[in-house]
């Protein structure tokens, strides 16, 4: 089933791979031109990691990301959409470079800072079902296994993570100061996308100095989230910046809605914590 569900994936990837390169041949522009086309190439990018995943460990986990990551995103493209309307870009856009370095790289942050929190997901899930499920604790060694399985994988994306977002965050000032003459103004959008370089940081160095477990990175992964989706869709709700071209109707309550079920997770996996601790 799961070497079924692989090539199921693959196909899809191919079929989404064509959609995308004939959107490129269309446009004669890199993919990531507004929030539409960076939800596609960012579950583009999801399912190419998550593939990877998959082949690295062999376990289903990676399938079960590309599958749920891609779906996601196409689901917030299908929202973004505005038919087949393609517009003209904004001036300050209308540069190949640029687009194809730098909104290439830091969408590709985005959608692994994404990644892995969708990975610290799935680890608090199993810990969770292995904790109410009286044969799987008869397993304690198998359970362990995958849940350090899981990390491995969460900790491998979160340093892809940190690396995109940094160096798609340096190249947008290099843009910035070719555009504005200068290399950072505390923008929203660069706010957006400098914290989402400092929260990967500071998870890998918690990760390092022993502050934080396994479970702890988990949930860290998860705010990620939080962070994620602030840059990408928050800043553009605020109407302010030289960033702020990208204002959707609506977002802001689905935003809301998605921020609230991120920090349900944490919450729950902190009380899961607290319940072992104390049993212990």
């Amino acid at each position: 089933l799961n070497q079924f569900v692989t090539w199921l994936l693959l196909g899809t990837l191919v079929l989404h791979t064509f959609a995308i390169g004939a959107r490129i041949w269309l446009t004669g522009r890199p993919p990531v031109v507004n929030l539409y086309s960076s939800a596609i190439f960012i579950g583009w990018g999801c399912v190419v990691a998550g593939l990877a995943l998959e082949v690295l460990f062999r376990m289903g986990i990676g399938n079960l990301a590309a599958a749920l990551s891609g779906a996601l995103t196409l689901m917030v493209a299908y929202g973004l959409d505005t038919g087949d309307t393609m517009h003209v870009l904004q001036a300050v856009l209308d540069t190949q470079f640029w687009l194809s370095t730098h909104v290439v790289t830091v969408t590709l942050g985005y959608g692994a800072t994404l990644l892995a929190g969708l990975l610290g997901t799935c680890a608090l899930v199993h810990r969770m079902w292995v904790g109410r499920m009286k044969s799987v604790k008869q397993d304690a060694k198998t359970a362990a296994g995958v849940q350090d399985r899981l990390y491995r994988m969460t900790y491998g994306v979160v340093c892809f993570a940190l690396f995109f977002s940094f160096i798609g965050t340096v190249l947008g000032g290099l843009w910035a100061d070719d555009s504005w003459g200068r290399f950072w103004g505390w923008d929203p959008k660069e706010n957006g996308a400098l914290m989402i370089v400092l929260w990967n940081a500071a998870v890998l160095h918690a990760r390092w100095d022993r502050w934080i477990g396994q479970r702890g990175f988990a949930l860290f992964a998860i705010g990620g989230n939080i962070i994620t989706a602030w840059s990408w869709f928050g800043t553009n709700q605020l109407g302010i910046g030289l960033h702020s071209y990208g204002f959707t109707s609506g977002v802001l309550m689905l935003l809301g809605g998605y921020v609230l079920s991120q920090l349900v997770l944490i919450v729950l996996g902190l009380f899961l914590t607290r319940k072992e601790l104390v049993r212990a």
